[in-house]
């Protein structure tokens, strides 16, 4: 797995490539508690060369989100190919985290919402 993070005005967004899975999830949990203890409060996460995901990289998405909520802050998913949006629909996240189409959308979001 491959992470690329950038800054886009008060956003911070990572890019994953790759798998997401019980050998790589801790590289992602490290690197999204980096940037949030260096003060991001709103996050995308965009997935557009996610290839995998398990439950262990499900579990860092929620543990992202839960902690962003609890700062009052956001996380945006964004760019999933239809069967990784598949696994998070089956686990219910699309219920209480926007999944966008692609990064404009999902930068919109922080945008409309003024938060």
């Amino acid at each position: 797995m491959h992470i690329t993070e950038e800054q886009h005005d008060e956003i911070h967004i990572v890019t994953i490539e790759g798998r997401l899975d019980s050998s790589t999830a801790s590289t992602l949990e490290e690197s999204v508690a980096a940037a949030i203890a260096r003060g991001a409060k709103q996050m995308i996460i965009d997935f557009v060369r996610l290839e995998y995901i398990s439950s262990a990289g499900l579990r860092v998405i929620l543990k992202t989100a839960k902690e962003l909520k609890r700062l009052d802050g956001k996380l945006v998913l964004c760019s999933m190919v239809d069967y990784i949006k598949e696994v998070f629909e089956i686990a219910g996240f699309d219920t209480f985290l926007p999944i966008t189409d692609n990064r404009h959308q999902a930068e919109s979001l922080f945008h409309d919402s003024g938060k």
